[in-house]
């Protein structure tokens, strides 16, 4: 009966997690046919950001793909996928201020950015064994059940990774949305679009999450449950 639950529970976060992702591409698509107005692109307005916050040692780049937009607190570099580089939509003005946030978030020394950096390494870590290790665990359980025990500690570290990432991205868009509107970059028409975006794509990091802690929970129930 336990296992027919966790496994409804999957299918419905696999579900959702899917409908979410439809959601954030559709909203990319529609939004950026929405011009900025003032001709800035996703570029110009990285740029912008980045000074207008005292950040002069950050490059602004483009990467292949869609939806591959991010910061490299590594290298110091914000990344903008070919259709925000430079595109001068909504779109692009939102996903190129909120990885900028990310840059300010570093630069200002962001508490929840910093412990993700660091669990960076482990995460890494963890994620090229613990599938293994898991597997290994679950078809073990009763013989060995520390070694299961060993794969849930693994994957905990990455749910804890997922959770961190929360207030993250949430703080990255704030950042990205209160700039955006005191700079003038966006106006009482464009401006609600440009939340509308950032909310959505935050939506696939909470889904996200709660897709770990499901899995998460599974393999503590069949770790719990070896004796039965």
């Amino acid at each position: 009966m336990t296992i027919g639950i966790e496994w409804i529970v999957f299918i419905g976060v696999a579900i959702l997690s899917w409908l979410v992702q439809m959601n954030l591409q559709n909203k990319f698509k529609k939004y950026s046919k929405v011009p900025i107005g003032n001709g800035m692109t996703g570029a110009d307005i990285a740029l912008k950001m980045l000074h207008d916050n005292g950040i002069y040692d950050v490059k602004v780049t483009h990467t292949p793909g869609q939806l591959t937009d991010h910061y490299n607190p590594a290298n110091k570099t914000v990344n903008l996928s070919d259709a925000v580089y430079s595109s001068s939509s909504i779109m692009a003005a939102a996903v190129a201020a909120h990885e900028c946030g990310h840059a300010v978030q570093h630069a200002r020394a962001y508490a929840p950015l910093t412990m993700r950096s660091k669990l960076v390494p482990v995460v890494s870590f963890a994620s090229n064994i613990m599938t293994w290790i898991l597997l290994a665990g679950i078809l073990m359980v009763n013989t060995f059940p520390q070694l299961l025990l060993a794969g849930i500690i693994l994957f905990a570290t990455t749910t804890l990774f997922s959770f961190i990432t929360l207030p993250v991205e949430i703080n990255a868009s704030h950042r990205a949305l209160v700039w955006l509107n005191n700079s003038g970059i966006t106006n009482s028409y464009n401006h609600d679009k440009a939340e509308d975006a950032l909310r959505s794509a935050a939506y696939t990091y909470v889904v996200a999450a709660l897709s770990s802690l499901a899995t998460l929970v599974y393999y503590i129930m069949i770790f719990l449950g070896r004796r039965d």
